[in-house]
């Protein structure tokens, strides 16, 4: 009687506890999942209603004006379309290069590859805010400010990709690249049939990653490129403030639309990206 009385008493904490750590849990995900809904809900907002009462989730009034006006901005789509080419540029550049830099580190055995491989890692730990100055002086020289070729060609050096990808190249078992050397196939072949096939669910989950970043990024567009023509959309948002005056619900339509393609490849990838972390554990 006892005993069944204790373990009543263990399943009342288990459930308490159980209870406990799902209120706190959707607590975090309320949290997260507001700023969302308060921009959705500003974009159909006037101007003023967003700027006075900006904590109101269903507007007043609606106003679909703020997509209107964003449909028949004169430069929107073309960041719009800078934006993209620059994402795309980044995810082919780097999902080559780095590709094929990892697979070196992770299969290929040459003097000082270690070494090599530690250096690269220490890169890492600088900021690239740190050495913006020093990379404006190098991009001046090479002609490529105020093109979108500063955006794409600098990703190419993606030292935290080339470690996730090494990390999942290792998890391949040798022997099927060892079988492929006596049936006669090169590095190319191994690498193009054998390494990239097994790699996709880290290939994609590069490849979401990558579009996030490029996508998001502000601070580089906004020191490297001047011309109007050629900015990107997150940048290019801003020219919907004024000196005196801010106007908050176009620029939450703004944003709202440039989420889209965010949304899009996410969906498209999401299958795979739980998958690609979870297999680049820390191995060898």
């Amino acid at each position: 009687m006892e005993g069944a009385e204790a373990m009543g008493a263990l399943l009342s904490k288990a459930r308490i506890s159980k209870l406990g750590m799902t209120v706190v849990m959707l607590s975090f995900g309320l949290a997260m999942v507001m700023p969302f809904v308060l921009m959705i809900s500003a974009s159909f907002k006037f101007s003023a209603e967003a700027f006075d009462d900006p904590l109101r989730l269903i507007p007043k009034r609606i106003n679909l004006g703020n997509y209107a006006e964003i449909f028949h901005h004169k430069y929107y789509f073309r960041w719009f379309l800078n934006s993209m080419l620059v994402a795309m540029g980044v995810i082919l550049l780097k999902t080559t290069v780095v590709s094929m830099v990892a697979y070196a580190f992770a299969k290929l055995h040459f003097k000082g590859r270690d070494t090599l491989f530690v250096v690269l890692m220490t890169a890492m730990m600088i900021t690239p805010d740190s050495t913006i100055v020093a990379r404006y002086m190098q991009y001046r020289y090479m002609g490529l400010i105020n093109s979108l070729w500063v955006l794409i060609i600098p990703s190419l050096f993606g030292v935290y990709f080339v470690f996730l990808l090494r990390q999942f190249f290792m998890g391949i078992p040798n022997e099927l690249s060892e079988a492929a050397i006596i049936d006669g196939a090169s590095h190319v072949g191994i690498f193009t049939r054998i390494i990239i096939p097994l790699s996709k669910p880290a290939l994609l989950t590069m490849v979401l990653f990558s579009f996030i970043w490029s996508w998001n990024d502000y601070i580089n567009p906004f020191v490297f490129i001047t011309p109007v023509t050629t900015q990107v959309l997150t940048v290019g948002l801003q020219s919907f403030q004024t000196e005196y005056a801010v106007d908050t619900s176009l620029q939450m339509a703004g944003v709202c639309i440039s989420l889209l393609p965010v949304l899009f490849i996410f969906v498209f990838v999401q299958d795979y990206f739980v998958e690609g972390i979870a297999s680049t554990g820390l191995k060898g």
